[in-house]
């Protein structure tokens, strides 16, 4: 037994400038923030039973001077898009002589950024916690942890401290069923931390887990934080009829969503099973309807089947489909903003995650752009959103303004009120919500919320959710919940992407008027002159 210690979790604030940051959308449910911090609590489970342990999480809630003279020790770290906030919560408890932890993607992805943290978990924690305990009970106040990667048996990982959360502050809590992708795409860091091969947990594990939340009174939203949810396809298929199982004995008290690979497609079984079992919504990386450029960046499973019969499939089955787009591969030989736009009015897909390509800093697209002394160097060190406003770091095949521009008319076209609400009408024609299909969340002080602020998402916006609202009632009435759920995220998505907007207008000017300057580029290592 470890002597008792005081830790404190802080979990940083993501920048406010990103896509996922449905603040709107989560006034109307009287939620703080969409997710909660899985991460931080599942490390919780890891600690010594007689170690205390609190979370403050800044997207929700204040840190305080207390919080830090309370704690013998501060644990943080997230993703890049929280980089920002842990540097600054490093920099708060060094001033204030608290040792620090910092763990989670970016530090791993990054650890020389983060240097004056006492302490760096690299990787997953499951695996090196144990030494970081021992460490400091052996009285040590620094020092590096690193996990192989993608080499954790998560059948181990313990039961997350979900009792740590202030459950009310969030839209929806995640669950993990497994780790790893099976594809390679190029600007993925997914396969770099977490390897090739998905590892999944028990079918136990997970039940446990939603036991956990059920037992603390929570219903509603569960995402399956899962990077592909069907990358070990076989596992999931006999975890698939005990969770039916559990969620028809508890009246499906829970509804969820995920990630996954457009092949879901392909299986109708598979397909049917995830709608029989209350999931609802997936989300899908497309990234381009281009072929070449599908096929430089490794995502051949794209290539293989038309998007539109397939995402068609997918809401047919009673799941609609949220999916990623990117503009600024090598192979885009001219515009490709018609191309994208006709693929998301094709698929009816209302709500598109567009983004500049951004090489992130394991991934097999930066080594290849170091190598050819197209990648920029400095910046690193902050970040000022997510890749909408934060991309293209490196030197582009095509002019810098003709991508910009691109990405430009494919945003102002695709969050028109008229192209958005229209994709949500025809979404709200194919959702085939059956009888077994519950929606969970969602009241009529949320509704009539939404129908009182939907005219501030911008001009023309009221009679377009009007219109779309009443063709659904008309003709597919099951599926009136969901597209109030996505006419919800327009309050976020017209004002968000209105800004973007205005950003890339402003760095377009800078190229016409030849203020833009990239860094310089990272000079490759074979490069490098080393005296003798």
């Amino acid at each position: 037994m470890t002597a008792p210690c005081k830790v404190l979790m802080i979990f940083p604030r993501f920048n406010a400038n990103s896509f996922w940051n449905y603040q709107e959308a989560c006034d109307l449910a009287g939620a703080r923030y969409p997710a909660a911090p899985l991460g931080l609590i599942t490390v919780a489970a890891l600690l010594p039973e007689n170690w205390e342990v609190r979370l403050v999480n800044r997207n929700t809630e204040t840190l305080g001077d207390d919080d830090l003279g309370w704690a013998d020790i501060v644990m943080t770290g997230g993703m890049l898009p929280q980089r920002n906030d842990a540097l600054h919560i490093i920099e708060m408890c060094r001033a204030r002589n608290r040792p620090v932890v910092v763990g989670g993607p970016d530090v791993t992805s990054s650890p020389a950024l983060y240097s004056a943290a006492n302490f760096q978990v690299l990787g997953e924690a499951e695996e090196i916690m144990g030494d970081f305990i021992a460490a400091w009970h052996r009285g040590d106040r620094q020092g590096v942890f690193e996990a192989p990667m993608g080499k954790t048996d998560v059948t181990k990982s313990p039961l997350p401290r979900f009792d740590l959360l202030k459950l009310d502050q969030y839209l929806h809590v995640g669950v993990q069923f497994s780790r790893g992708c099976p594809f390679s795409c190029e600007f993925c860091d997914i396969i770099e931390l977490y390897g090739r091969v998905p590892r999944t947990k028990t079918n136990g594990q997970v039940l446990a887990e939603l036991d956990a939340l059920y037992a603390l009174g929570y219903r509603g939203h569960v995402d399956f934080v899962d990077d592909n949810l069907i990358g070990n396809k076989k596992a999931l298929k006999k975890f698939l009829p005990d969770l039916r199982a559990w969620q028809d004995g508890k009246n499906f008290p829970f509804e969820f969503s995920t990630e996954a690979s457009i092949n879901l497609a392909d299986d109708a079984d598979l397909l049917r099973s995830l709608s029989d079992t209350n999931f609802f919504a997936i989300f899908v990386g497309i990234e381009s309807p281009d072929t070449d450029s599908l096929v430089l960046m490794q995502k051949k499973q794209n290539t293989r089947r038309s998007l539109q019969q397939s995402i068609e499939t997918i809401h047919r089955a009673g799941i609609f489909v949220n999916a990623g787009f990117i503009v600024g591969f090598d192979s885009e030989k001219g515009s490709v903003a018609a191309g994208m736009i006709e693929c998301i009015e094709d698929t009816s897909i209302p709500v598109c995650m567009v983004g500049l390509l951004y090489a992130l800093p394991t991934t097999q697209l930066t080594r290849r752009l170091r190598a050819e002394g197209r990648l920029f160097s400095g910046g690193e060190q902050t970040q000022s959103g997510d890749q909408c406003t934060a991309g293209l770091n490196f030197e582009t095949k095509r002019p810098r303004r003709d991508v910009l521009d691109d990405y430009r008319t494919v945003l102002k076209a695709i969050y028109d009120p008229v192209a958005y609400f229209g994709r949500v009408r025809r979404l709200g024609r194919m959702l085939r919500r059956g009888r077994g299909h519950r929606m969970i969340r969602g009241d009529l002080r949320s509704f009539v919320r939404l129908l009182f602020r939907i005219h501030r998402a911008g001009p023309g916006t009221a009679g377009q959710f009007w219109r779309m609202l009443l063709d659904c009632a008309l003709h597919n009435p099951k599926a009136l919940p969901y597209v109030v759920m996505t006419s919800a995220l327009y309050l976020h998505l017209g004002p968000f992407s209105r800004r973007v907007v205005g950003e890339i207008d402003r760095e377009i000017a800078d190229v016409d008027a030849g203020r833009w300057q990239g860094q310089p580029p990272v000079v490759p290592v074979a490069q490098v002159f080393v005296p003798a």
